[in-house]
């Protein structure tokens, strides 16, 4: 069968150059065959090396909700994924909406698919795929604490299982100390997160320790989903000075509903990541969501091409946390920010641009 092959592929090759010295073709046209000739067998050698064994790695990707830090997440996983393995790697891309029960239908289905690896993109998704398989390969991303989302005592920083991943987590303590560097007078100050994400949780109570402990009175308030976001925030605004908000996905996907309450009320509010503050906040100790994804998947790489073992590999963290902030914000609150602090892009600064 290769022999025959051979002789047809050498018979085309002795057509298509009669064909091509009959026809004349002008010197542009032939440049830019040569050209896409060229280009496509670039492409073929690149793509090459990843799939020489013929195999073809099935991952799918269950993302809790859609919005800017969870979407550059994901992102950031496929480009990695893709520059390491090429047409070699399929994805089964999926958005549960931001439904926890809809995390449970997606990642049951990759596991009666037999998916070679599944990413889960948020703290929700990473409980239902734990939960779902103990064999198939699970990456998280974009989850803060994991011991804290999978319910691990004394966590060292290695799952142990099928699981492993990257964190978002930037310093909570550095987060706390940024309203006394930015809002000094404020000190009624509330934490509002949803209740259903249990890393929201966690964050919440690290940064209220650390405002209690620098003399502030705090509040938490919590939603139980997108529905009484507005309601929840209009009572935070009217009974503290400013407001935090960690790395929450229900909130970040509501930025519009928080940002129509808190800015009429002139009240502040400093977020656990740069989406949140871009939609309604004022500032943030911030990581990169795309080298985030990007550095998870590295990790899958290694992972499909048995470079490593999952169960093996500890959680990664971003490195270089940045301080950023909403200048729309800044000057409508009347807020001046200090050197060390990069700016952000608004959506309107981005739709307009």
């Amino acid at each position: 069968m290769k022999k025959l092959n051979k002789l047809a592929a050498a018979a085309m090759a002795v057509v298509m150059a009669a064909s091509l010295t009959a026809c004349g073709g002008s010197s542009a046209s032939t440049g830019e065959s040569s050209a896409a000739a060229a280009t496509e067998s670039a492409a073929t050698e690149a793509a090459a090396p990843a799939a020489e064994d013929g195999k073809t790695y099935n991952v799918g990707i269950c993302q809790l909700v859609q919005h800017p830090a969870l979407d550059a997440a994901t992102q950031g996983f496929k480009d990695a994924l893709t520059a390491e393995l090429g047409d070699a790697v399929k994805f089964d891309e999926q958005n549960a909406a931001g439904d926890s029960a809809t995390c449970s239908t997606i990642v049951n289905s990759f596991v009666s698919e037999n998916v070679d690896l599944i990413l889960a993109n948020a703290t929700p998704a990473l409980q239902a795929a734990s939960s779902a398989t103990g064999d198939i390969p699970v990456l998280g991303t974009s989850i803060t604490e994991y011991g804290v989302a999978l319910d691990i005592a004394d966590f060292n920083g290695t799952v142990g299982t099928n699981v492993s991943g990257t964190s978002d987590l930037a310093p909570l303590d550095q987060q706390a100390a940024m309203f006394a560097e930015l809002l000094p007078d404020a000190k009624k100050i509330g934490i509002m997160y949803c209740s259903a994400e249990a890393n929201s949780k966690y964050q919440a109570n690290v940064v209220k320790e650390a405002l209690e402990a620098a003399g502030d009175t705090v509040t938490v308030y919590t939603f139980a989903d997108s529905n009484d976001v507005a309601s929840v925030t209009q009572t935070a605004c009217d009974e503290n000075d400013a407001l935090y908000i960690p790395t929450d996905n229900t909130a970040a996907a509501c930025t519009e509903a928080i940002q129509n309450v808190a800015l009429p009320a002139k009240t502040p509010i400093i977020a656990g990541e740069e989406g949140i503050v871009a939609g309604c906040g004022l500032a943030a100790l911030t990581i990169d969501y795309y080298g985030l994804g990007e550095k998870t998947g590295q990790m899958a790489a290694k992972i499909l091409k048995g470079e490593a073992n999952v169960a093996e590999m500890p959680i990664e963290y971003y490195d270089n946390p940045v301080k950023k902030y909403n200048a729309a914000n800044a000057e409508a609150l009347g807020i001046t920010i200090p050197d060390g602090y990069e700016p952000i892009a608004t959506e309107e600064e981005s739709t307009e641009e």
